[in-house]
């Protein structure tokens, strides 16, 4: 019988670690790029060590293979964003940036209904603000592009979610303040707002905040974005939510008869 065989090469890994370590070290790169803001355009190693609870080893070891790949920077402040994303931010800017026909006649509805324009795209659990004209008057709803809210609540949710699965409105119930049982609500939003052609909220998201929203249609008839108007609720008043839904729906028809592709490139 022969012996066995000792020493030799080690095992090779299963592929299913290997992945998951790629995933781990993707989504820790993210998490350090994460951390720069406008108020924040800088970060040392230690902000990034306590931040994200990783050894300083690994920190230096991701800083530095961001660094090798442009997207960060040295400075003697710490590390700011990298040259490296400048590609990316004009291909972002390029995807998603409304057309200027489009650009035009937000600015036009903010300044006739006197409240802010948005536009949502549905992702995952949340929606992102993708455009947004700020309302002419001192006191108005802002939301930054880029921005991600939940989708438990507020009138772009109920416009953006009628075609959702099931199990993704669970998902989105599981993650509001209510739990799994929001889910019922969620429905009784999403089948009014179907039947109306609209949404509106009061409050529901945030004390003080109302919204009107009307669904973007694509060229099967699938619901791709919301326009929205957002302001204080003591000027969402019963008549001026019906003037504002009114406006919203042919502004967003006027959009999906333009027949936009994903997400807004000229079809």
């Amino acid at each position: 019988m022969e012996a066995p065989i000792k020493g030799g090469a080690p095992a090779e890994q299963p592929a299913e670690a290997g992945d998951a370590q790629g995933v781990r070290s993707v989504q820790r790169a993210l998490d350090i790029l994460a951390l720069l803001t406008e108020d924040r355009p800088a970060i040392t190693v230690r902000e990034i060590v306590d931040a994200t609870g990783l050894a300083k080893t690994t920190v230096l070891r991701m800083v530095s293979t961001l660094e090798q790949s442009g997207l960060l920077w040295a400075t003697a402040g710490g590390y700011m964003a990298g040259p490296g994303l400048w590609r990316w931010a004009h291909l972002v800017q390029r995807t998603w940036e409304l057309p200027p026909d489009t650009q035009r006649s937000m600015r036009e509805l903010a300044a006739r209904q006197r409240e802010t324009v948005n536009v949502y795209v549905a992702r995952d659990i949340y929606r992102v603000c993708i455009a947004q004209q700020e309302g002419p008057q001192p006191l108005r709803h802002v939301v930054h592009v880029g921005d991600e809210l939940p989708m438990w609540a507020g009138a772009s949710a109920k416009v953006l979610l009628r075609d959702a699965s099931p199990a993704l409105l669970e998902r989105i119930a599981r993650s509001s303040p209510y739990g799994p049982k929001h889910v019922r609500r969620l429905r009784e939003w999403i089948d009014e707002a179907a039947v109306r052609g609209y949404a509106e909220s009061h409050g529901e998201r945030e004390d003080g905040l109302s919204a009107v929203a009307a669904p973007i249609l694509g060229g099967s008839g699938q619901v791709i974005a919301a326009l929205g108007l957002s302001g204080p609720t003591i000027r969402f008043t019963e008549n001026r939510v019906a003037d504002f839904a009114a406006d919203l729906k042919q502004m967003a028809q006027q959009m999906s008869e333009r027949g936009f592709a994903h997400p807004f490139g000229a079809g």
